[in-house]
């Protein structure tokens, strides 16, 4: 028995496979114990926790714990002169017009930052020797008495040499054996010293919360018998077992829309398809990623909150439009939907759970894509009422009826999407029209035909079941890790010898991490450099296979560069103008058995013929079909599973393939 569990903002999602038989669920989450909710789903799904071989888990506990700043308090140590690091940040300016603008405040107060007697240069020699009788005498007393949870330690040029790094870790791990510690050498080895100590603080930050989690969910599976392999995704695409977690915990700050785009990546390859622009749009955002012949690019850094964060990440843009995002206008006058949502608690209006402020879930109810006796296949009633009274107040700032507000809340969250598509590819050098949408979530499908047309997008794959791909994903992910390392470097004869030794090193540390944790058989290695033009300020990511490390030239390297650079940019450089290696990323996967295929799951209630929608300003009649025994359809239609409802707009079509997956085609 395999069993993904994904916890989202408003539902925790399973999918359970034990042989060929599949078990698929949806429990509304617990916000306040993430854990509750995950077991909750394994007690709905009738799956005890001793029959379970393999569970995989994705949730957004370290992503909520930076945005509600639940955090562990923590304290900070840097070199000597770098107290402010964290405070000082980078000279820009998120909103340039905003008189009140304020940086995004770090996770650690500044009287809890406390600075260490050394200094390294950025070429790794010593400059000045760790102080160690004063760290002894001044900072282990003042971590002491300062009531943390944990430390961050971010020493100047600490990924050149982390000597005094490691060493003033064993100093403060054998005075204090109950504080956990977050090394910048460990977390973030790279360059660019603010990034790499936002990115150690917000591990800290977060590692007390992470284990605490851990440690209830593991304690209530093994109270009920659980003694399988307990692994979490992280946000690079890949999992790991539970206690690698506990050495990084921001490792797996985006795991749920990570695990989503692993999910569609999977069940697409399974129709043939590999280059797809995915849609995950759930209770309280949307994300979005672009795969190009099966793989999802993968970012060296995110933000949350606004605070940088050093890890490798799968490229996905997130914008605040899910089904539970709020409905509302400006001070200007101007309608909005989201950042703000209604979550799990209260939920949208229609849930009738106290929820008054409406939401794009609501707003489907008023325009009929979503019946309110169909929603979760019948097991959970909508109060349609609720929905209209929600916007009986927009509507009438608007001067328009509620069904034409519900119709611009749409509309607009429509926009929004289109934006976030727009960030992954054609900001990314890429023409969406050359890509198929995949959208999933419980709210994907809904919105997928009228976003495509906005996009010129022709093809659209539904997969089975699709508000619980992210669930899926989990199981399909396979075990990973990638290490990076900061080696700067003119582009010169010597350079493939730099890299192949730096490939070596970080090949032989991952893979006795993997061997560490029992991760044995066959593995497979992939490598990412960051090279740009000397005098730019950011790299480009150029992709190497290991095994032409032997043979890689000074000119293969030179155009490789030039055709990524290219697709960015549109030109490939000035002729003669020389290139650097700035840092590399090594990754080793072990990849797991395939899944058998899902089937849609049947929604099990009975239905009209045909029901209303709203669209264009009028009643359209259309006809309603049920996900689990449809072949084919031609808009418009409404196509009803347990996860979620497609809606196919006149003048689109298609069918359910060999896969299970629903291809639909724009007609004309």
């Amino acid at each position: 028995m395999r069993v993904g569990i994904e916890v989202g903002g408003t539902f925790t999602d399973l999918v359970a496979i034990e042989g060929g038989e599949v078990r698929v669920i949806k429990v509304p989450s617990t916000p306040r114990s993430p854990d509750i909710g995950a077991f909750n789903a394994l007690t709905a799904a009738g799956i005890p926790a001793a029959s379970v071989t393999d569970l995989v888990h994705g949730s957004t506990v370290a992503t909520n714990a930076i945005l509600e700043r639940r955090g562990a308090p923590i304290a900070f140590v840097t070199t000597k002169g770098f107290r402010d690091i964290l405070f000082m940040q980078r000279h820009d300016r998120r909103n340039i017009y905003d008189l009140h603008y304020a940086k995004p405040a770090p996770p650690v107060r500044r009287r809890d930052c406390f600075e260490v007697p050394e200094r390294i240069a950025a070429d790794g020699s010593v400059i000045a020797p760790l102080d160690e009788a004063a760290v002894r005498r001044e900072l282990i007393p003042a971590l002491a008495e300062g009531g943390f949870q944990a430390v961050a330690l971010c020493l100047l040029s600490a990924y050149a040499s982390p000597r005094h790094e490691a060493r003033l870790k064993a100093l403060i791990a054998e005075a204090l054996p109950g504080l956990r510690i977050a090394a910048s050498h460990e977390v973030a080895p790279e360059f660019r010293e603010y990034e790499r100590a936002s990115t150690t603080a917000l591990s800290a930050y977060v590692q007390p919360v992470i284990d605490g989690y851990l440690d209830r969910f593991e304690a209530t599976l093994a109270k009920a018998g659980f003694a399988g392999h307990f692994s979490v995704m992280q946000s690079n695409g890949g999992r790991m077992p539970a206690r690698a977690m506990r050495a990084n915990a921001i490792s797996a700050l985006l795991s749920g829309p990570a695990a989503g785009v692993v999910g569609a990546i999977r069940q697409a390859a399974r129709s043939g398809r590999g280059n797809l622009i995915t849609f995950d749009m759930g209770g309280t955002s949307t994300d979005v990623a672009l795969v190009q012949e099966g793989e999802a690019s993968l970012a060296a850094e995110t933000e949350v909150d606004g605070l940088p964060i050093r890890t490798p990440v799968l490229d996905i843009v997130t914008v605040g439009a899910g089904g539970g995002s709020l409905v509302w206008i400006d001070d200007g006058g101007m309608l909005r939907v989201g950042p703000r949502s209604a979550g799990a608690e209260p939920g949208p209006a229609c849930y009738g759970r106290g929820g008054t402020q409406p939401t794009v879930t609501d707003a489907h109810v008023v325009r009929g894509t979503i019946r309110p006796d169909a929603f979760l296949g019948g097991g959970m009633s909508l109060d349609a009422d609720a929905a209209h009274r929600a916007f009986e107040e927009i509507a009438r700032r608007l001067g328009t009826d509620v069904r034409g507000a519900a119709a611009a809340a749409i509309r607009l969250a429509v926009a929004n999407i289109v934006r976030a598509i727009q960030l992954v590819s054609t900001e990314r050098g890429r023409d969406p029209r050359d890509y198929a949408l995949l959208p999933f979530g419980g709210a994907g499908p809904l919105l997928a035909a009228e976003i495509a047309e906005e996009l010129g997008i022709r093809e659209i794959l539904v997969p089975p079941n699709p508000g619980v791909i992210s669930a899926l994903g989990l199981l399909s992910a396979d075990y990973v890790k990638i290490r990076g390392a900061t080696r700067r470097v003119a582009l010169d004869g010597e350079t493939p010898g730099i890299i192949a030794a730096e490939s070596a090193r970080l090949r032989a540390a991952t893979e006795a991490e993997f061997a560490a944790l029992g991760l044995t058989g066959a593995l497979e290695h992939s490598l990412e450099l960051d090279m740009r033009f000397i005098g730019q300020a950011f790299e480009i990511p150029v992709a190497v296979d290991p095994a032409e490390l032997p043979r890689l030239t000074t000119a293969d390297l030179a155009e490789r560069f030039a055709a990524a650079h290219r697709r960015v940019y549109l030109h490939g450089g000035e002729p003669g103008r020389k290139v650097e290696l700035v840092g590399l990323r090594f990754g080793v996967r072990r990849r797991l058995d395939a899944l058998p295929e899902v089937k849609e799951r049947a929604a099990g209630l009975s239905r009209p013929p045909t029901t209303e929608v709203v669209t264009g300003g009028a009643a359209l009649s259309t006809r309603l079909l049920d996900a689990a025994t449809l072949t084919g359809v031609a808009g418009p239609a409404m196509i009803e599973g347990y996860s979620s409802t497609i809606w196919v707009p006149p003048g689109w079509s298609g069918a359910r393939d060999g896969a299970g997956n629903l291809l639909l085609r724009k007609e004309g």
